[in-house]
This record gives C-alpha cells, structure tokens and sequence, in this order.
C-alpha cells in the first residue's frame, strides 16, 4: 500500500488532506510539532484515518529542523517500508506590517513554512529517487502570488515555495517524481477564524464566489496531484481561491 506523509496535519488543512488520502486508500503518516496539544489533536486524526482500514502514525517532528525531518523520514522509511507522497503542509503566521515586524518574526515564519520544504524534500526525494516514483505537493498561498499587506514574512515564505516546486519538478521528472503546489485563498482555518468581521467581509468581496473555501476543497485537488491520475502534471500551481485573482 502507499504511504503518504502530511506535515502539520494535527489540524486544519493538513488534518482535511491526511483524511482525504486515507480514504483514497494511502497509508498515513500525521507529522505534528512535538507538544502535548499537537499530540492529542493528532492522534485524533489518525484515528480517523483509520476508520478507513489503512494504516496511520502519528510523527512529532519540528519540521523546521534539519536534524528532526531527517529522523523522522528514516523512521517512516523502516515503517512502512516506502513513502510515495510527501505533502509540505506545516506553516505559521506571525503577521505584522513590515515596518513594525521583528526580525524574530520574520525568521520564525521562514523557518516553519519555508527552510522545512527544503528539509523535508532534502531526506524524501532520496527515497523517492531510488523508488523510481514520487508525488510531491507543496501548500504555498495566493499570498505567495500576489502578495499581502501585513504578510511580507508569510508572502516571500510562500513565494519560495513555488520557485522550490518548479525547480524540483525539473531535477526530478527525469526520476519519475512529480512536484506540485497549491495556492490556497480564504480557506476556513483556524488562522481565519480569528479574523475579525470587518476583515472577513472585506476579503470576501474580492472572491468571485463569495464564500470561504473548506479544507475538504483543497484537500480534494491534493488528492488529484498525488494519484496516477495526474501522472503528466509537474512544476504546476494550482490556485484555489474561488476566483480571487479575476
């Protein structure tokens, strides 16, 4: 059976698309930062993973360490025997005009939604590569593309997610590796659900259609970038953001 690993999958998107490739079939792994909080919330979602009849572990891991992505790929490799999905999901925000952000802010957001692809892709794309076979998806942001008052941590974070994905779409494809991203919009999370009313509803009025997206939604194209299905589709962004940028 393939395996898939989620990182930040305790909650929000992350919990939605370890769910959803559980119910495809995958077996899963739920990456959670290491507290007690995480731990819980991740246990369950594994239980419900299971509820599907595949297999699902829960993995604490600060993926926004080296040395801590590299023990715990080797630990799922000895698991589970291979893993045929990675999916880079784990971020932060720390929000703040650029005028009066900390430079603490700035590297932190860096480090959790940015230096962890790297780390992640660094110890899976080996595996991948003497597998002859990988799906790989980054979550980058339409912050990433277009930018966002407040957000220059979390815009150049997600920025760098996609030129990562382009490149090791072309380094890997030879490899039978694909790599893609999605570009999530207003997504029901609970970095959205803090938002105050006014906020919301100004966003809303830039979505063509008018509401928040669902963590199921976006979890359903990362269903489609890890299957056979999209077999010829590498180095892509898919928006997903109910028409924000028309």
């Amino acid at each position: 059976m393939a395996t898939a690993i989620i990182t930040g999958a305790s909650q929000g998107i992350g919990a939605c698309i370890a769910k959803r490739l559980a119910k495809d079939g995958f077996d899963v792994v739920i990456n959670h930062y290491p507290s007690d909080g995480d731990k819980e919330k991740a246990l369950a979602v594994a239980g419900e993973c299971r509820a599907f009849g595949v297999k699902a572990e829960c993995y604490a891991a600060d993926v926004s360490k080296f040395d801590q992505c590299e023990a715990m790929v080797k630990q799922v490799k000895a698991d589970f025997g291979s893993i045929d999905a990675l999916v880079n999901n784990a971020g932060i925000t720390k929000d703040g005009l650029l005028a009066r952000m900390k430079e603490a802010d700035y590297d932190a957001v860096i480090a959790v939604n940015q230096k962890s692809v790297y780390n992640m892709l660094k110890h899976v794309c080996s595996v991948m590569m003497k597998q002859r076979h990988g799906r790989i998806v980054n979550v980058s942001s339409v912050a990433g593309l277009y930018g966002n008052p407040g957000q220059v941590n979390y815009s150049a974070s997600k920025a760098a997610i996609i030129g990562m994905t382009k490149t090791v779409a072309k380094e890997f494809g030879s490899r039978n590796i694909t790599c893609n991203a999605v570009a999530p919009g207003f997504i029901h999370t609970p970095m959205t659900d803090v938002l105050s009313d006014d906020l919301k509803a100004k966003m809303l009025g830039a979505v063509a259609l008018g509401r928040y997206g669902e963590p199921e939604e976006i979890a359903s194209v990362v269903s489609f970038l890890v299957s056979e299905d999209s077999s010829y589709v590498t180095g892509q962004v898919i928006e997903i953001s109910g028409g924000l940028s028309m």
